[in-house]
């Protein structure tokens, strides 16, 4: 996952006020976790990075479980783009009895975020356990999902199971490094047929737990803002700095990105933050949760908007929002700047295009001589998929017998993950994976990345539960 969805971090905090909800673990020795552990040992040991990696050898090694499980060869297949050998992606099918209905697709990435061994406490690179948590590069995000969607496929074949839809399962390479390569941009425009479905499971939300490792609530993400850098550049003849004048490429940057910084975006809610305020309010409790109950039931409440925008992670959900972020001018301590540009990194709400952002960037601080630029080709954009009850009730049914009394708290990530592209190719997809994290976010993208032992099996058991109920459906 490019980014973790700031506003459900934040949640957590508040929650602490909040009765926190405990419950029993499940029993971690039954055989079939033993054999999960195993598979799961196996992809994280894989090194699926970019510079060393190969996502081919993850994508056939999970190939080659559900082979032995009794999947047909044409069942399951590695996709290798011809130009990219170590970028492959596994391809698989657990066939219905139904194949006039839409199928669920069950996608996870298997390539990681670079890990150096000199800066962990232990090898990124060697699955351990250790006082009650899995650490390893990878662990969390995403082979954790994977490793759990393999697992399902293979104790459903087992069990002579046949679901009523086609249930696909997609692990692809490069969603973490999609400027440079991106599995599943790949499979849709060359191989569609293997993953068309009729929603996906994906990444993008997990639960939350306090400081003490109380569950506080399961996230389900809807919909996520579009990544889009901007260059404000400006340019000016120069010269000597004994002969100022009023005309400086810096100060005419500096004017219009203070104009960036006092504008706001228009406040727009959708499925997924209505429903995230709304549940989250007893949870903040006091001024702030009145707060997100006055927005939900009137966006244009200025005083209430003042109120929940205090928090910059709730705040990047009611709104677009644009900051700069990199500067460069001059070129001589003892000379006018003859050139001045910044880089303006946006995260766009759905359904908005990075162009019409652009548009509203030049009308902000107007201003013709500073000139306005995408960095990059835009990533697609698509409004949030519908949170209905067929995708919604589903999971609070599952979670509530295993997580009694937890509420289920829908939310707009304001990261990226490779839903963007199946929302944009018209496969709603879904952010759920039932595994509680810590506050901190255990170390993802970062160092000593962990995720805890209880999560992830608690996790394997909501998944393996949900997709059943989903891939039954008439």
């Amino acid at each position: 996952m490019k980014s973790i969805g700031g506003a459900l971090v934040a949640l957590t905090l508040l929650a602490g006020a909040a009765q926190a909800q405990t419950q029993p673990t499940h029993a971690l020795s039954r055989v079939d976790q033993i054999e999960f552990r195993e598979l799961y040992k196996e992809l994280v040991e894989i090194d699926t990075t970019l510079s060393n990696g190969s996502c081919t050898r993850a994508a056939e090694a999970m190939g080659a479980r559900l082979r032995a499980a009794g999947f047909p060869e044409a069942d399951v297949q590695v996709i290798v783009p011809p130009d990219r050998p170590k970028d492959g992606n596994l391809v698989a099918v657990l066939r219905g009895s139904n194949p006039r209905l839409p199928a669920v697709l069950l996608l996870a990435h298997i390539d990681v975020v670079e890990a150096r061994r000199e800066d962990w406490t232990r090898d990124p690179f060697s699955f351990i356990e250790e006082d009650g948590y899995f650490y390893a590069r990878g662990v969390a995000d995403d082979k954790a999902m994977a490793a759990v969607f393999t697992d399902s496929l293979v104790r459903l074949k087992r069990a002579n199971w046949r679901p009523r839809r086609d249930i696909k399962m997609a692990l692809t390479c490069g969603e973490e490094t999609s400027d440079t390569h991106n599995g599943v941009e790949y499979l849709l425009e060359h191989h569609r047929p293997l993953i068309e479905a009729g929603f996906a499971i994906n990444e993008g939300a997990g639960g939350r737990l306090d400081a003490q490792g109380n569950r506080i609530f399961l996230g389900v993400q809807a919909g996520e803002k579009v990544y889009q850098d901007y260059i404000f550049e400006t340019t000016n003849p120069g010269g000597h700095s004994s002969r100022p004048s009023k005309e400086n490429a810096i100060y005419r940057l500096s004017s219009a990105l203070l104009k960036v910084q006092a504008h706001d975006f228009p406040i727009e809610l959708n499925d997924a933050t209505r429903l995230f305020f709304t549940r989250s309010a007893p949870l903040a409790g006091g001024e702030m949760g009145a707060a997100m109950r006055a927005v939900v039931a009137d966006p244009t409440n200025a005083a209430a908007v003042e109120v929940v925008s205090q928090d910059v992670s709730y705040n990047s959900m009611l709104r677009t929002t644009c900051v700069a972020t990199t500067v460069e001018a001059g070129h001589a301590p003892n000379a006018l700047p003859q050139k001045a540009r910044a880089n303006v990194n946006c995260r766009i709400l759905p359904g908005h295009t990075a162009d019409q952002v652009k548009a509203e960037l030049e009308r902000i601080i107007d201003d013709p001589k500073i000139a306005v630029s995408l960095l990059a080709e835009p990533d697609p954009t698509s409004p949030p998929p519908p949170l209905s009850p067929e995708i919604l009730g589903p999971i609070e049914r599952v979670a509530g017998k295993i997580w009694p009394g937890v509420p289920v708290v829908p939310a707009m990530a304001t990261g990226a993950t490779d839903g963007r592209f199946l929302n944009h190719a018209g496969i709603p997809t879904y952010g759920v994976s039932g595994m509680f994290t810590d506050p901190d976010g255990g170390g993802v993208h970062g160092l000593n990345e962990r995720i805890r032992v209880r999560s992830v099996y608690e996790g394997r058991d909501f998944l393996h539960e949900l997709v059943k109920v989903y891939a039954s459906r008439r």
